[in-house]
């Protein structure tokens, strides 16, 4: 181990891991940052900063309700003319979005679903499929942003979790765990648990992630299954 690696650093390699990089801000290109700023502060979002340290810069920062991510622009912040497509929004009823928008004064499109071999179909997915319904809307700059509603996550793919999706992914945990255990020799469960269920969140399949968490124990905790 070099001086400069810590033994976080060592398990994470092991383990197979990824090391934690948090997607927190997107910077806008806009023209006229008072005009963005009061279009964001109409949609609700929560102001951060509007900081003004000298006359040739300016950062503003809104976050949308409930999200980890935010969104920069003003005076200096990017060379970037073009507006951005496609940023993507997070809605659990896209036409209780739609509506709350729109009563903001946004001009939002209709919602439409994707089908497959027909592309997008007007309205609401009939099923209410999670990731498959969307509807649009653009700042005054032209940056375009995408809601898309999800009523169910795929296992492992982030957002908050409420208890009973924690419980569930404790039970396939144990479940996955049992198979270990079976072979293993004596060692602590919750080390096999945290290596498991960090794999699953980072979007691992179950076995994906049970060797993720089996190289943990071999590499990090010195726990080696026997060849039977």
């Amino acid at each position: 181990m070099s001086s400069s690696q810590s033994s976080h650093d060592i398990a994470t390699e092991e383990s197979g891991v990824a090391i934690p990089m948090r997607f927190e801000v997107t910077t806008l290109p806009v023209a006229d940052v008072d005009r963005a700023k009061a279009f964001y502060q109409g949609l609700g979002w929560r102001l951060d900063i509007d900081f003004k340290p000298d006359e040739h810069t300016r950062a503003v920062q809104f976050t949308p309700p409930g999200s980890t991510a935010s969104i920069q622009f003003g005076e200096g912040r990017t060379t970037m003319t073009e507006p951005l497509q496609g940023l993507l929004l997070i809605v659990e009823d896209i036409d209780a979005a739609r509506d709350d928008l729109i009563s903001r004064g946004v001009d939002v499109g209709e919602a439409f679903h994707l089908e497959p071999g027909k592309g997008q179909v007007p309205g609401r997915d009939p099923q209410r499929r999670s990731y498959v319904s969307y509807a649009s809307f653009a700042d005054p700059d032209g940056n375009s942003w995408l809601m898309q509603e999800i009523t169910e996550r795929l296992p492992g793919r982030g957002g908050t979790r409420d208890g009973a999706a924690l419980a569930d992914l404790l039970h396939e945990t144990a479940e996955h765990h049992g198979a270990f255990e079976a072979v293993a020799p004596p060692h602590d469960w919750w080390d096999w648990y945290a290596a498991y269920m960090d794999a699953r969140q980072a979007g691992s399949t179950p076995e994906e992630a049970s060797a993720a968490a089996g190289r943990y124990m071999a590499n990090v905790k010195h726990v080696v299954v026997s060849p039977a």
